[in-house]
């Protein structure tokens, strides 16, 4: 158990003010470089300071030290003593990067536990041979002409492209039509995989190999920590081979599905009759609309060999070894994408102790929150875990981490794991799906500021049970009818996933919270219907079926019953044709007395929303008494008490004006509630009222805001406490002027236009094109140089740098014998005494600058303890010429570089040159006024006059990551969200130092500067390397610091 003193015992004040490690969030700690033990540790405290519970031992791009090696298990040991003694928690991450199953490659060393699949193509390989395994994060299942014929197929198509006849050939039998080959075939080696493959995650034994070979070794060394420091093990992204299907239902064309060797045995032992014999029905349609039940038999199959083999394999082993399973499945929030990579994905979790989900870039995949919640509650499980906050590059400041964070707590994640921690930013790690949760981001040591808001919330929503009483019947099962050619089932599968999304945001949004139902494991979750509908450890009063076409006979009976005794059953859409995908004439009945009962409804909003609301716990509405469109919340039952927590859903509509919202929260049930206070864990008095045996709360709430509620039970209604609203920014410790109205005179101190400042580091020019050369060929002209990276390996024959190669601990040393020649031309205004140059490993390169011969002597490092600091003779006014000489092999990595001073730098377009160092800035964007690529600390020293009134300062308008307030040397704490507001107190009169620091993000010296497609948000490693018009010569630099003057404003008495 995680969770421990969120069970069976009172609830803590205490513990709420300082929530110890499991209610922590714990990083993706990247393990990327060879590891050194003392740097290890000295991370797990600076993790400690950032106020994380813990952390995933995460092997990523770029290891160098052998994975699971006798040296490796001595320094995840040493790791696990550093948590321990810290208090802290130790997780497992089972993989040598991503997808889980293969150990590295270690496990498919072996080709018996190399993925499988069947490929079904027009061409024989006689015809056609292979095809060149292609590079990428994911093995790809694609032609190889290595496979076993295990079928041909005479086929014939009618004029609409439907399968009017199709015939098993034997083995020698001629052909009098078009023939279709099937073929079971096995991946080949990936340097993604350690250039081996994928595992077979339809095999058992396979995924028993990979339990061998990587956790009974974690376990002979750390055992005794499982279910203590060592908690979990982290599995991301298993799934089987991809499903495709035909473009056009007359294309000739290789398709590729899941397969594995028994396949054909099991599915007969479970269906009987041959899947073989019937293959082209899972390729194209039947005529007149006709649903194949091979086909759906197929993609059930196909899942439970799946889950039986992966996830109850594993969760079994897991749970015999006082290990909690935890993780996230490949591609689970749309009815395709989960058909495609697992079949379903809610089947899996039942072998899952904290299921999870990965929510990257700032997507808003509430299906996927919603799946793993439900089987959370249906099992039991003890909360939610999300990979979050990756691939948001540099920018993501603390509203967005707070914003992203509550949405998925309101939702029912527990455990947040945000991605990624590198321990080094050396080579290709710098752009592994930056920013990075470490010492390397300016604000790491603020970052407790959206921390304690998280621990705090989920120490009360870890406790009790979550009220819920409404089941939604998952949709997968439908859509897998229509695993067609695009051209005839795209529109068809189109529509059903739009629905899917309807069906959740209409709920969720419109304040009904549900789960959905898995036809797949409702027989073991329910062994009899009733009411209210029993699923595991929750009961249903209501349950919709959300225009499905097929429901298994298990189903049928148990909503049959569920209705016969009183359950509300209700229809969406049209009637379900098929049971278990055979035309009956059983759903139709039902549907029938459902409609009698007015009980079915039209696939829309509002007639969903009205058909619930007798089941509705929670009213949310506008001042004007609309619903609200973008709160979601989490109510908990926790004995006689209960907890709600709601929290904003969607983006606001603009960061820099503070929106203030009058909300009118309605619970069912008389509660005297208590607002807990997230931001400084206090808590406080909140007004409300009782009217109609409801409990009725005003409340204001700004964009960023969320609200946890303790409701305690009251016997009658008591109306003492009605006063006015109260200030959502109540809740995260400010107070806006709104707020105040107690009359007083009030003015706006003068801030001047220009100030002081001062910043935590040098100003720095990047040095990221040069003229180069090889050898001993001659100069090119100027380039980026990740391109002339690119161009002299392409000249070399070696493979392009990326984060999809094999990792370093699995290549041999390799002696190197090409020379790789830079020049940069740094232009300048000025002359400097003192510049620094920061570079990756100066000890291999031969450094001129002006001709002069520099020595590499250390000065310490620059952002990251792997870019070094070397001190460079005086820089002049006018060209300065900078040479670099590297030894270039397959491993070298070619990095920007950086000119550190204290001068200023100025950008126009593609051009760059050194200027004087301002001595002042304005309010306004700092990449205009000589700090074009600074990312670290920046101080506004602003002198203020007061008449000895209160004074409170608003800086609506900023960009960077987080902002903090000092006056006169006293801290007034981090300012993150609306209404952007800080109290600081009652001066004396006269005059004052008000210092704001801006955490300035790292994203004009290491982010994509040269990504000329602003609509990609997939911050990833090729980002850096785009080509045509998706790459420019110039600089694209984003907007920081304060980007309007702060506002002063004192009161009078």
């Amino acid at each position: 158990m995680l969770y421990k003193q969120s069970y069976n015992t009172p609830f803590s004040q205490e513990l709420f003010q300082n929530p110890t490690s499991e209610y922590r969030a714990a990083p993706f700690w990247s393990w990327n470089c060879k590891l050194d033990t003392e740097e290890l540790r000295r991370q797990i405290r600076d993790l400690q300071e950032m106020k994380f519970g813990g952390f995933f031992m995460h092997v990523r791009t770029g290891m160098d030290t052998p994975y699971l090696s006798e040296e490796y298990m001595q320094i995840v040991q040493e790791c696990v003593e550093e948590a321990k003694k810290r208090r802290m928690l130790a997780w497992l991450y089972d993989e040598d990067r991503w997808s889980s199953g293969a150990a590295g490659g270690i496990v498919t060393q072996d080709e018996q536990y190399r993925q499988k699949y069947l490929l079904f193509t027009p061409w024989s390989y006689e015809e056609l041979g292979g095809m060149e395994t292609p590079g990428g994060f994911l093995s790809q299942p694609l032609r190889n002409g290595k496979g076993t014929l295990l079928a041909r197929y005479e086929i014939e198509l009618d004029r609409q492209g439907c399968l009017a006849g199709y015939r098993l050939l034997q083995d020698g039998e001629q052909q009098r039509g078009d023939v279709w080959y099937a073929y079971l075939e096995t991946a080949q080696p990936n340097p993604w995989y350690n250039n081996q493959t994928y595992s077979n995650t339809l095999d058992k034994r396979a995924v028993e190999r990979f339990l061998e070979v990587t956790h009974e070794r974690y376990k002979s060394r750390i055992g005794e920590d499982f279910g203590e420091s060592v908690p979990a093990v982290f599995t991301d992204e298993p799934q089987f081979s991809r499903k495709h299907t035909l473009n056009f239902a007359g294309s000739k064309m290789d398709v590729t599905l899941p397969w594995t060797d028994d396949l054909e045995d099991t599915y007969h032992e479970t269906y009987g009759g041959s899947l073989i014999e019937k293959l082209p029905e899972l390729i194209w349609e039947l005529p007149d609309q006709g649903v194949s039940v091979t086909r759906y038999r197929y993609h059930d199959h196909v899942a439970e060999r799946f889950t039986s083999a992966f996830a109850d394999t594993y969760g079994e082993w897991c749970r015999s070894n006082h290990l909690l399973l935890t993780g996230h499945l490949m591609e689970e929030p749309t009815l395709e994408s989960q058909c495609a990579a697992l079949g379903e994905a809610m089947r899996s979790y039942r072998g899952i102790d904290i299921p999870g989900v990965d929510m990257l870039r700032w997507d808003l995949e509430y299906t996927t929150v919603i799946q793993a919640q439900s089987m959370a509650h249906q099992c039991g499980r003890e909360g939610v875990m999300s990979e979050l906050y990756g691939v948001t590059g540099w920018t993501a400041d603390f509203r967005d981490y707070k914003l992203h964070g509550d949405w998925q707590a309101a939702l029912g994640v527990t455990l947040r794991v945000p991605h990624l921690s590198w321990v080094s930013m050396e080579g290709e790690a710098k752009r592994d799906f930056p920013a990075t949760f470490g010492y390397q981001s300016p604000w790491y040591r603020e970052f407790g500021y959206v921390e304690d808001h998280f621990a705090r919330v989920n120490t009360a929503l870890t406790r009790g049970k979550a009220v819920v009483r409404v089941g939604v019947i998952h949709p997968i099962e439908s859509y897998w009818l229509h695993w067609g050619p695009s051209d005839q089932t795209a529109d068809i599968r189109q529509q059903m996933d739009e629905n899917f999304e309807n069906v959740t945001e209409w709920l969720l949004f419109g304040g009904i919270d549900f789960d959905y139902i898995c036809e797949s494991q409702l027989p073991f979750q329910c062994p009899e219907g009733k009411a209210p509908l029993q699923v595991g450890e929750m009961s249903y009063d209501a349950v919709v079926v959300p225009e499905c076409e097929t429901l298994r006979a298990s189903t049928l009976e148990r909503l049959e019953k569920f209705r016969d005794q009183g359950g509300r059953l209700i229809f969406m859409g049209k009637c379900p044709r098929y049971m278990d995908a055979v035309v009956s004439d059983r759903p139709a009945a039902l549907y029938d007395q459902a409609d009698k009962a007015g009980q079915v409804i039209m696939f829309e909003r509002q007639d969903l929303l009205a058909a619930l609301d007798d089941f509705r716990e929670v009213e949310l509405r506008e001042a004007d008494g609309t619903r609200t469109t973008n709160l979601l919340y989490q109510l908990r039952m926790d004995g006689q008490e209960k907890w709600l927590f709601i929290a904003r859903g969607t983006e606001p509509y603009n960061k820099d004006i503070p929106r203030k919202r009058e909300i009118r929260l309605r619970i069912k049930g008389l509660y005297a509630p208590v607002l807990f206070n997230t931001q400084n864990g206090q808590e406080e008095s909140i007004a409300f009222r009782h009217e109609n045996n409801c409990t009725v709360i005003t409340y204001y709430f700004y964009d960023y805001d969320s609200l946890l509620l303790r409701l305690l039970p009251v016997e009658s209604a008591d109306n003492s406490a009605a006063e006015n609203p109260v200030d959502g920014n109540r809740a995260v410790g400010m107070k806006a002027d709104e707020y105040d109205g107690s009359g007083r005179e009030e003015r706006r101190l003068p801030v001047e236009a220009l100030t002081s400042f001062t910043l935590s580091e040098p100003n720095v020019l990047v040095l990221d094109k040069a003229w180069f050369h090889l050898d001993e060929e001659d100069f090119s002209g100027e380039t980026e140089l990740f391109r002339a990276d690119n161009l002299c390996r392409k000249k070399l024959g070696w493979p392009r740098r990326g984060a999809a190669l094999a990792q370093p601990w699995t290549i041999e040393k390799e002696v190197i014998s090409h020379k790789l020649h830079l020049r940069f031309q740094v232009e300048s205004e000025i002359a400097y005494e003192s510049p620094y140059l920061a570079i990756e490993h100066p000890e291999q390169a031969q450094i001129v600058w002006n001709g002069e011969e520099v020595r590499a002597c250390d000065a310490g490092w620059y952002v990251d303890r792997a870019i070094r600091r070397i001190p460079l003779p005086r820089l002049r006014e006018g060209a300065n010429i900078l040479e670099l000489t590297i030894p270039f092999g397959k491993r070298t990595n070619t990095e920007w570089c950086y000119l550190l001073g204290d001068f200023g730098v100025q950008v126009c377009g593609s051009r760059k040159r050194i200027t004087a160092f301002p001595q002042q800035i304005g309010f306004d964007d700092i990449t205009r006024q000589g700090l074009a690529f600074y990312g670290g600390a920046l101080t506004y020293r602003i002198r203020l006059c007061s008449g000895g009134g209160d004074l409170r300062v608003r800086i609506p308008h900023y960009r960077a990551n987080v902002l903090h307030v000092r006056m006169d040397g006293q801290d007034f704490g981090a300012l993150a969200y609306p209404p952007y507001e800080a109290e600081l107190g009652r001066p004396a009169a006269g005059e004052h130092m008000l210092e704001i620091t801006a955490y300035i993000s790292r994203q004009n010296a290491f982010g994509a500067l040269h990504q000329a497609d602003s609509e990609d948000k997939w911050c990833g490693p090729d980002a850096w390397r785009t080509a045509g018009d998706a790459w420019t010569d110039s600089y694209r630099l984003a907007a920081a610091g304060l980007l309007s003057e702060p506002v002063v404003i004192e009161s009078l008495v």
